[in-house]
């Protein structure tokens, strides 16, 4: 892990609104690039890279590959239980 890293910047006004120009050594550490996400706590604004929910899961689970069962696995395939005889309506 790296260690933290820690400037000072300069609040700048850029058109009708103000920003702060992060250094690149922060940005990248931080993995910031595109859009972000501000989130504001008390006093404190936290930036964060904004990433979609489950990016890239659907391409993961096309490589994957499938996975056998062992033998102890497949026993219990065919076994029976009360939740079964009960809940189930077959």
């Amino acid at each position: 892990m790296k260690k933290a890293a820690t400037v000072t910047a300069e609040i700048v006004r850029i058109g009708n609104s103000y920003g702060v120009r992060i250094p690149k050594a922060i940005r990248e550490q931080a993995g910031l690039s595109g859009k972000v996400r501000l989130t504001v706590s008390g006093d404190t604004v936290v930036i964060r890279p904004s990433r979609r929910l489950r990016a890239g899961w659907q391409e993961q689970f096309a490589r994957a590959k499938p996975q056998e069962l062992s033998e102890d696995e497949k026993a219990w395939l065919g076994m029976p239980n009360e939740w079964d005889d009960k809940e189930w309506t077959w």
